[in-house]
C-alpha cells in the first residue's frame, strides 16, 4: 500500500532517499556535480514528502520558499522500485497541493539536461521550459521549470 508521509528534513527516511539521489547526480553530473550541490543541501526544509510502499521509503521531494509567490522543488528522487509506477507524480502532486495550502502560486525547479528522465517527468506533469534563474544564470547543463499552480 502507498502511503504519502508530510514532513521535514530530519526525517531518517528522506536522509537515506537523498543519498541514494546524490549517489546517481554524482554520476550523471561528473565533474559538474561539486558545482550542483552545493545549492542541494538539506538541513532545514520544512516542506518533505517521503513516500512508502508497503513501510519502504521509496521516493521523497521537497519545497522551500524561493520568493513571495513561488516555491522551489528541490531533492525529487524515486527509488528504482518507484519508477514508472506514478509514484513521483503522486509525491510532486502533494507537494504542489502543500504549496496551494501555503499561498503560492508558482513551482520553480531546476534539473540537469542529462537527467533526461526528469526532463521527461516535470514536462508530462505540465512544467514549462523558463530562463535559467538565480545560480543557474549561464549554466548550459542547467534546465529550468515552472508550473503556475493558482492564478
Amino acid at each position: 500500500m502507498l502511503k504519502l508521509v508530510k514532513t521535514n528534513s530530519e526525517n531518517k527516511d528522506f536522509i537515506l532517499l537523498v543519498k541514494q539521489l546524490d549517489a546517481y547526480l554524482k554520476i550523471t553530473d561528473g565533474d559538474e556535480h561539486d558545482f550542483y550541490n552545493q545549492f542541494n543541501t538539506t538541513n532545514s526544509l520544512k516542506h518533505v514528502v517521503v513516500a512508502y510502499l508497503n513501510e519502504e521509503p521509496i521516493a521523497c521531494g521537497a519545497i522551500k520558499a524561493f520568493s513571495k509567490n513561488k516555491v522551489e522543488v528541490k531533492r525529487m528522487f524515486s527509488s528504482k522500485k518507484a519508477r514508472n509506477k506514478g509514484i513521483a507524480t503522486k509525491v510532486l502532486k502533494a507537494l504542489e497541493d502543500w504549496a496551494l495550502a501555503l499561498n503560492y502560486k508558482a513551482m520553480v525547479l531546476e534539473t540537469g539536461i542529462r537527467q533526461t528522465e526528469a526532463v521527461a517527468f516535470y514536462k508530462k506533469n505540465k512544467y514549462t521550459s523558463i530562463p535559467n534563474y538565480g545560480q543557474y544564470i549561464g549554466v548550459e547543463n542547467s534546465l529550468c521549470f515552472q508550473k503556475i499552480i493558482k492564478e
